[in-house]
Parts: structure tokens; sequence; C-alpha cells
């Protein structure tokens, strides 16, 4: 019984450090670029209010790499130029960190700047903040 406490609790010490060592792995910040979010950013194709902050990035990027639209201030970047990965990013923003004034910039236009974290050049996770 003793012998199978102690393998019970290697494993999870074992277990647990395998996790750790997996999302120290996939917060490797990979890249950044900063966005200025203009009107044509804030309206969806049809023309409609975008409120979301996560639909907002989306629509930048789709702008500056799909459409040629950018502002004084976007920057390229190589991780969301298809559509795919466009959606990709909308839903690590959603899912990710915005800080609050990012979040009030992405509903009524400003600078931002976005950090991309992954691996291997593959986007896992977003951080989207005021540039300093």
């Amino acid at each position: 019984m003793r012998y199978r406490i102690q393998l019970l609790k290697t494993a999870a010490v074992a277990l647990g450090m395998a996790f750790a060592s997996h999302a120290a792995v996939a917060q490797e910040q990979i890249g950044s670029f900063t966005v200025f979010i203009g009107k044509s950013d804030l309206t969806n194709a049809k023309g409609a209010a975008l409120s979301e902050p996560w639909k907002v990035l989306r629509r930048d990027r789709a702008n500056y790499h799909r459409f040629g639209v950018s502002q004084p201030g976007d920057q390229w970047d190589p991780y969301f130029g298809n559509s795919q990965s466009r959606k990709t990013l909308q839903t690590l923003v959603a899912n990710g960190n915005i800080g609050p004034k990012a979040a009030k910039r992405l509903r009524n236009g400003g600078f931002i700047l976005v950090r991309v974290f992954g691996q291997d050049g593959t986007p896992t996770a977003i951080r989207v903040s005021v540039p300093k």
C-alpha cells in the first residue's frame, strides 16, 4: 500500500512538471507588432459597427493584409496574412489577455501593441496592450 501511494505521488509530480514545461514552451514570445485602429477597422464589410475587440483586430489585419488598407503606425506581421490565420487570431484574442486600455482603443481607435506567443512560429496565445 505504501509503495502504491509513493508511486501515485511520483506520477502526480511528473505529470505536473510535464504540464508546466509545456505551458512554458507555449508562452514563448515569437513576435510583436503595433496596430493603429482607424475608422475602417471599426466596421465590418457591410458597414455594421464592430464592438468586440477581437473582431476589430481581425478586421484590422484583414484590411492590412487582404485589402491594403492601413494607417500610419500599422505594422506588417508574418502570422495573420490569410483568412484562416485571422480566424485563429480572433479566437486567440477572445481567449487571451487584453488590457482595459487596449480594449477601449480597440473599440474607439488608437494604437495598440500585439504580442504573439507560440511555438515553432505558430501562434498559441495573444496579449494586447497599449504601447509605452
